[in-house]
């Protein structure tokens, strides 16, 4: 897979992963499993976030800050460590 090719797949992943959690927000539980997707935690934009936001938070939709290490997003699957945001890369677990 090129370059082009990876940043398309993650940028469409992003796009579902966006799409899917505003979907979730209205209802602030978890997103519903998504079989061919990884949750990535650290990837997530201020209430976009799909599920485990941590303190003060209810779930999906919910996290007050960008990139928020403990909650997660769901994003096609093994892209998540690819990920590069301003405070890292995705990762496969809570930190």
């Amino acid at each position: 897979m090129t370059t082009k090719n990876t940043l398309a797949a993650a940028t469409f992943a992003g796009s579902l992963a966006a799409a899917l959690g505003m979907v979730a927000a209205a209802s602030a539980s978890p997103v519903a499993p998504q079989p061919n997707m990884d949750k990535c935690y650290g990837v997530s934009m201020a209430g976009q976030n799909d599920c485990a936001a941590g303190a003060g938070t209810t779930c999906a939709g919910t996290s007050k800050v960008n990139y928020d290490a403990k909650a997660w997003k769901y994003v096609a699957k093994g892209t998540c460590e690819t990920i590069k945001t301003p405070k890292g890369m995705g990762h496969l677990k809570a930190m």
